[in-house]
Order: structure tokens, then C-alpha cells, then sequence
């Protein structure tokens, strides 16, 4: 996202002049007076907004507008038609083009100084929202950094919890929670070392007592934060290893004791797991998965899990199959 000047475009300069008059106070201001002049400039200093007169005589600005939406290094940049245009249609033109706001002149001060004000917040809060995601994104990997897992791991299984959870009648946005929490998982396993990571071998008494250690400093790692993504992912990190019969780790949770954030996450780490290639085993075949998950059903897995689980298997299986193309093509 970007912290740049305000872009003013117009070609009339007591236009420019009146624009300046109203926001140089508050905010850094370019100019220009030309359609593609202001490309240019979109280009070269990557503006945090744009106010774009529509009627100018090179290009004008629904022109100048729709270029700016199909380069992708100018398409993030919100613009704002500033125009004596003042027809309903005018207005549709405008937004059609791809703009996100209209201001019909003569210019009101008040309404130009709100107008930018909310339309910079809102950059503001999507460079946030994109930093979150960063952070969620590079968590997530963390975990996997030593490990043998491949990257698509994490991601194909937040992406079958996501299904999971709205067979069981979660919403739709605590779904798409549920997707950002579940790849940091096993964040704890940062705390693991790389040999007991990456043994091709079964571990040992000793390294399995270490390695069960990774749900308990991934919860450590992920309680830091009240934000509720993050404590979704702590409880998951925490608790995904926990089994129904409560013969799991680390605290022996059985039943309903166990959030259901971490029962559908062991399923959907489970299954992605055993249908994967690693350096110790080969995948397996989607029925001795399936028949897996069945014979696990009211020991490990929640029956009622289980059930929607192979209720949407179909679904499950289509998203595989994408991941998998993605792998391939990729390698």
C-alpha cells in the first residue's frame, strides 16, 4: 500500500489552484494538467489518491481512470472524479470506470476535506488489513520453517477446515476466520529441533516428549495477542492434538472439552497429512485415508466431525486437486 502525495489532475489551473488552496494545509500535494501527464505521474510517485477531472481535452477522465485500473502497479490507487458532470449518468460513467467516489464542483471545502479524509482512512485500514495478513501468512510458515512439510500443507488444511466448519453451521465469516487461524497450527514447532523435525524416522521416547512440547509454546507464541484471529489460533495450536477419547496432548482433553476450532482443525490436518507425500512415507490413497478417518471415529475424531467430513468429501477433494495442480505447476 502506499504513503505518497495526493494526485491532483485538472486542466484548468484555477482549478489546481482551488485544490490546493483547500487540502496543501493537510496533506502533500502533485499536479497535473493533462490525462496523460497524470499517468505519468500515477506511475512515477505512486500517489495514495488521485482527484481526476473528468473533462479534459487528451484524454478525459474516464479514460484516464480505466488505464490506471488495468496497470497493475496504479490499479490499488482509490480515485475520485472531481467534475462539473452532475447527471445520474455521469455519476454511473464515473464508477464504472472505476472510481470510488464522485465530488460535482463548484467545490465545497468541507466536502473535499471529508471525502479524502475517509478514502485515505480506508487505505489506511487496507494497508493494515494487508499487514495482518502478512503477519498471519508468515506465522504460519514459521512453523514449518525445519520442518519436512511443504508449504501447501498448511494452507490446503486451513482451506478443509474452512469447509469443515460450515458443514457444521458456522457463518460464513467464522469460516474465513477459522481459514486465517488454522495455518498457525503448529507455530510452536519454531521451538522444536530441526533434527527431531526432519528425522525420517519414528522418534524416540525422549524426542516425542520434546516434540509434544510445539502446542504449548505455539499457544505461548499466539496468546501474546487479544486479537480474535489470534486467539482462535492459539486455542487451535494449543489443542489440535487433543483426541475425543482423551488419550491426546497436552492436557488429555476428551469430548466436548476440547474447542471445536481444534477438533475441526485435527481432522483437517489429519487427513491432508495422510494424503500427502513425505520423506518417510509415500501418500496414501484416498480410500485408506477415508477409512482412516472412519476407524478414528469416536477415539480420535469426533464422530459428528467425521460425518460432515465425508459428507463433503467431494469438496474436499476438488480443493486437493487444485492444490496439487498448483504444486505441480510450481515445481
Amino acid at each position: 500500500m502506499r504513503n505518497g502525495p495526493i494526485l491532483v489532475v485538472d486542466d484548468e489551473p484555477q482549478n489546481l489552484a482551488a485544490m490546493r488552496q483547500v487540502l496543501a494545509g493537510d496533506h502533500p500535494l502533485i499536479f497535473a494538467r493533462s490525462g496523460q501527464e497524470a499517468l505519468r505521474a500515477a506511475v512515477a510517485r505512486q500517489p495514495s489518491l488521485i482527484l481526476l477531472d473528468i473533462q479534459m481535452p487528451d484524454l478525459d477522465g474516464y479514460a484516464v481512470c480505466r488505464a490506471l485500473k488495468t496497470d497493475p502497479t496504479t490499479e490499488p490507487i482509490p480515485v475520485i472524479f472531481v467534475t462539473g458532470l452532475a447527471n445520474v449518468g455521469d455519476e454511473a460513467a464515473g464508477f464504472d470506470a472505476g472510481a470510488v467516489d464522485y465530488i460535482v464542483k463548484p467545490l465545497s471545502a468541507p466536502i473535499v476535506r471529508a471525502r479524502v479524509k475517509t478514502h485515505l482512512s480506508l487505505v489506511q485500514a487496507s494497508r493494515l488489513e494487508k499487514s495482518y495478513g502478512d503477519a498471519l501468512s508468515m506465522l504460519g510458515e514459521a512453523g514449518h520453517y525445519n520442518d519436512t512439510d511443504t508449504g501447501a500443507h498448511i494452507w490446503r488444511m486451513a482451506a478443509f477446515a474452512r469447509e469443515l466448519a460450515g458443514a457444521c453451521g458456522w457463518s460464513q465469516a467464522a469460516c474465513e476466520d477459522l481459514e486465517r487461524a488454522a495455518p498457525m497450527h503448529d507455530t510452536g514447532k519454531i521451538g522444536i529441533p530441526g533434527e527431531i523435525l526432519r528425522k525420517p524416522g519414528k522418534l524416540d521416547a525422549h524426542e516425542w516428549e520434546v516434540m509434544k512440547t510445539h502446542a504449548r509454546i505455539g499457544y505461548d507464541i499466539l496468546s501474546k495477542s487479544d486479537a480474535p484471529v489470534f486467539a482462535s489460533a492459539a486455542e487451535i495450536a494449543l489443542r489440535h492434538h487433543e483426541k475425543w477419547d482423551g488419550s491426546g496432548y497436552p492436557d488429555g482433553l476428551a469430548g466436548e472439552a476440547i474447542p471445536e476450532s481444534a477438533r475441526i482443525v485435527a481432522v483437517a490436518d489429519v487427513f491432508d497429512a495422510l494424503t500427502m507425500k513425505r520423506p518417510y512415507k509415500d501418500a496414501w490413497p484416498i480410500e485408506k485415508a477415508v477409512d482412516t478417518l472412519r476407524t478414528s471415529s469416536g477415539t480420535h475424531f469426533e464422530p459428528r466431525l467425521v460425518g460432515h467430513f465425508l459428507e463433503i468429501l467431494p469438496r474436499i477433494l476438488g480443493i486437493k486437486d487444485q492444490w496439487d495442480a498448483r504444486e505441480l505447476s510450481s515445481s
